[in-house]
């Protein structure tokens, strides 16, 4: 048996969220790390790592029987939820991926979603998706937690079925909250602060680019609404 797997910050915090006894669905496992450091560790005893391609899926089948884990740890190649059979899965992992696909994920796949407890999603970008997402569909944001590692910077969004109170009632501001994520919106950790002087620097360029050429009414307006955006980012960054 190979020596114990070991994860990076970012699928770290990941399994911090992930509950004890779980049956776990991991949807665009990457080599099955999560499931896999979840049964080397005792935190679930059964779990599906999901791979919508045949080189992926192949390369979690090897580091699953490496670990000596075949009997625990079931890999399935098919496109999102549909590697699930309904009220399978209790906990549903998705990481690495833009906040749109997960969103499209998880609608698509809402008849397997029926004895899931828990969804611990990790975008890439577009995270407000995601949030809108949980929002829409009956779930409650019970946390977030946000990671910078190899100069990158990574969300990471729990949720749980529920009714949601953690937004405000007044739309600008919920607005902002579903942006930026309540929970982080409140604690505004470093990493937080880096990611958004990054995405205002990004905007401060684009507005650059806009302002050198014709200005129309349309591209007047749209320079209005980044610099809304941008001074934002630069207030909740300070």
């Amino acid at each position: 048996m190979q020596e114990q797997v070991t994860l990076d910050r970012r699928l770290k915090q990941v399994v911090d969220f992930i509950p004890h006894g779980s049956v776990l669905a991991d949807i665009g496992s990457d080599h099955a790390y999560v499931p896999c450091y979840l049964v080397q560790n005792g935190i679930v005893d059964r779990a599906i790592a999901g791979e919508v391609n045949r080189g992926p899926m192949e390369a979690a089948e090897a580091q699953v029987a490496l670990i000596g884990a075949t009997d625990k740890i079931d890999v399935r190649l098919g496109d999102g939820l549909a590697v699930l059979n309904e009220d399978e899965a209790t906990c549903i992992s998705i990481c690495g991926m833009g906040g749109s696909l997960i969103r499209s994920i998880l609608e698509a796949g809402k008849n397997k979603l029926g004895a899931v407890e828990r969804l611990v999603l990790q975008p890439n970008v577009d995270g407000e998706h995601v949030r809108e997402w949980l929002l829409a569909s009956g779930y409650v944001l019970i946390d977030e937690q946000i990671v910078e590692e190899n100069d990158k910077v990574y969300e990471i969004l729990v949720g749980e079925r529920g009714s949601e109170t953690r937004y405000s009632q007044n739309e600008d501001v919920r607005k902002w909250q579903l942006l930026f994520g309540p929970y982080l919106l409140e604690r505004r950790p470093d990493a937080f602060k880096l990611k958004w002087r990054r995405e205002a620097d990004k905007l401060d360029y684009v507005l650059g680019q806009m302002r050198s050429g014709e200005q129309t009414e349309a591209l007047l307006e749209k320079q209005r609404t980044f610099t809304l955006l941008r001074d934002k980012m630069r207030e909740v960054s300070g």
